[in-house]
């Protein structure tokens, strides 16, 4: 009895036991049991939160499609807007003036420069809207990412308040449509023609062809040259003693006739008029003649009817004087040594006076 209840020890001290390398290097072979466990927490878990995935996904979608259809709506609003502001053209002192001073293509620049701004940002408006509204549904936390934001454009716009000065001043310069490209304007730093026209940069051409970039922030009046109309005015000084009424009807008939030939009759807005004496001095008179004519062209017509004037003016004897006072004919029978100082007696030295002014020699010296 005793021999068979210690078989048992005797024969689980003959069996080897494994050395523990090899127990740490020999893998752990996953049950049939271990892999059904794990399928089974995934489809729990996946059966647990499929419906939230789907509630995100959905909202997201949505946002995205509503901000896109957004998007396109309020663009083509612009578009038609911008359109409908080209075809309405208030007329302004007739026809030919209405035309000059909003014309096609100047319309047309202005309403894309309008058209792209107001685009652009809503662009911007919407599409950041609706990324804050996606990063909100994956339960991001705005708080910091607005804060950031908040403080990065407070510094950019302390460092940069020049460049957002520039670009609010030239916005509301193509919203107010103070001046287009081809208009002459004076902005008190530079003066020109409008080359090109931007929301930070406004070119001109100067008068000998340089080239001015005037920031528009910068301009705190501008002179626009080329709207409405403009007056040639010439000032023509006669002689105190000419008479008026040949004055003037010579000067009305340079304007007639001026006023029938092309191209003037284009350039003319209005009659070549006598205004009057704007001046009467000793010696002089000056008499004024004005005109309206079309915008920028007033120095050209100016030029023009100096021309004619004095053409007018020589064919009738009438005499234009300058600034000087004028002078009297000089008599061709004077003599030129009227106005010479007689010799002195002293330049002879033979002559009663010299003898009478030369000194006295002492005694004993020889004369």
């Amino acid at each position: 009895m005793s021999s068979v209840s210690s078989l048992p020890l005797l024969l689980a001290a003959a069996t080897p036991s494994p050395s523990p390398s090899e127990t740490s290097t020999t893998p752990a072979v996953p049950s049939l049991e271990d892999a059904q466990e794990s399928a089974t927490n995934a489809a729990s878990w996946v059966e647990e939160n499929w419906s939230t995935w789907l509630a995100i996904g959905l909202r997201v979608l949505l946002i995205v499609v509503i901000a896109a259809v957004l998007r396109v709506v309020v663009r083509r609003a612009i578009t038609k807007l911008i359109d409908r502001m080209n075809r309405s053209v208030p007329g302004v002192e007739g026809s030919t003036l209405g035309g000059l001073l909003v014309n096609v293509e100047r319309r047309r620049q202005r309403s894309q420069a309008i058209g792209s701004v107001l685009r652009s940002v809503a662009s911007f408006l919407i599409m950041g809207t609706a990324a804050l509204m996606v990063l909100a549904t994956f339960e991001i936390n705005l708080a910091p990412l607005l804060a950031s934001a908040g403080v990065a454009g407070v510094a950019i716009g302390f460092g940069a308040r020049n460049l957002v000065t520039d670009f609010l001043s030239g916005v509301f310069m193509i919203l107010e449509d103070q001046y287009g490209v081809g208009d002459t304007v004076d902005a008190g730093v530079a003066s020109g023609e409008v080359i090109e026209v931007g929301l930070r940069v406004t070119k001109l051409r100067g008068d000998n062809g340089e080239i001015w970039y005037v920031r528009n922030g910068e301009v705190k009046r501008i002179g626009n040259l080329s709207q409405g109309w403009a007056t040639a005015g010439v000032d023509v000084t006669v002689r105190y003693d000419e008479d008026l009424d040949r004055v003037r009807r010579t000067l009305l008939a340079v304007g007639e006739a001026m006023s029938k030939e092309d191209p003037w009759n284009e350039l003319l807005w209005g009659p070549i008029e006598v205004l009057g004496l704007d001046d009467v001095l000793l010696d002089s008179m000056v008499v004024r003649v004005s005109a309206k004519t079309m915008p920028g062209k007033a120095l050209t017509v100016e030029r023009e009817l100096r021309w004619r004037i004095k053409k007018a003016f020589d064919a009738a004897d009438i005499r234009i004087v300058g600034g000087v006072p004028a002078l009297a004919d000089a008599d061709p029978e004077a003599d030129p040594t009227a106005g010479m100082a007689p010799p002195s007696a002293y330049a002879s030295t033979t002559s009663p006076q010299s003898e009478r002014a030369t000194p006295i020699a002492p005694s004993g010296v020889p004369k």
